[in-house]
């Protein structure tokens, strides 16, 4: 883990304000169906992505989406947890705090809201679903997991497959009529948004402890090299 993970320190003004900006888009859409659920203004958007989705099955599609289905919420949270227990054990604690709050606040915060505001899903969803529709538990589950992973690892490569899997599991959502189009953009905006709150919070003391082992780690390294080569020298005939 020494090579692999390299968090970069964001300035705190912009993660601010890109984290509230997401949050207002969640939370606007949440209130804007907390006055008219059954029929929300964005519900004809909603009706045409739906209607549109239904058009472009295919069976190379109709067997990747099983798979992102599981992945999604269950899946996210097992990764959660084997992401939590590797940084532990590469002395990474705070890191691995980070991601534990940030699966388990996401998944909080959206089990409220679907309960709070109580959308009904698409009536031909293809999947066995819990109840509520908004935000997608799905689309939430995996933002927060391939967010906390790109911030953690810190390359750009990373960010463009972190943003590539949240399209991907919006577009299987819809595509499976699991959720309105809205319910997968308030997902993501709603845990892309506290993500970046926790990490503003945990960022500079990520950055410190993963410098800390890195120095520590090689340290044991050159140490054991050292050790390895005096008892070399020792062993050799005189």
């Amino acid at each position: 883990m020494i090579r692999v993970l390299l968090p970069r320190r964001s300035a705190a003004g912009t993660v601010a304000a890109l984290s509230a900006a997401l949050l207002t888009v969640a939370v606007v859409l949440g209130g804007l169906l907390l006055l008219d659920v059954a029929r929300p203004v964005f519900q004809d958007m909603d009706n045409s992505w739906h209607d549109f989705s239904a058009t472009v099955h295919t069976p190379l599609w109709d067997a990747v989406n099983p798979a992102l289905n599981w992945a999604g919420y269950r899946g996210m949270l097992a990764f959660h947890i084997v992401l939590a227990f590797a940084l532990i054990v590469g002395q990474r604690p705070i890191s691995a705090a980070f991601s534990a709050t940030a699966g388990l606040a996401v998944v909080l915060v959206t089990q409220l809201a679907k309960w709070a505001i109580g959308r009904e899903r698409p009536a031909d969803n293809r999947v066995f679903s819990d109840n509520g529709s908004y935000p997608s538990g799905h689309v939430s589950a995996t933002t927060a997991f391939l967010l906390v992973l790109a911030l953690l690892l810190g390359r750009w490569w990373v960010w463009m497959l972190s943003l590539a899997g949240i399209f991907a599991m919006m577009l299987s959502r819809t595509y499976l009529a699991a959720h309105w189009f809205t319910d997968v953009v308030g997902g993501a905006c709603l845990s892309a948004g506290m993500v970046l709150l926790l990490w503003l919070a945990f960022q500079d003391i990520c950055i410190r402890e993963n410098m800390n082992a890195v120095h520590t780690l090689i340290w044991w390294s050159r140490a054991s090299r050292r050790r390895k080569a005096t008892g070399q020298a020792e062993s050799a005939p005189r």
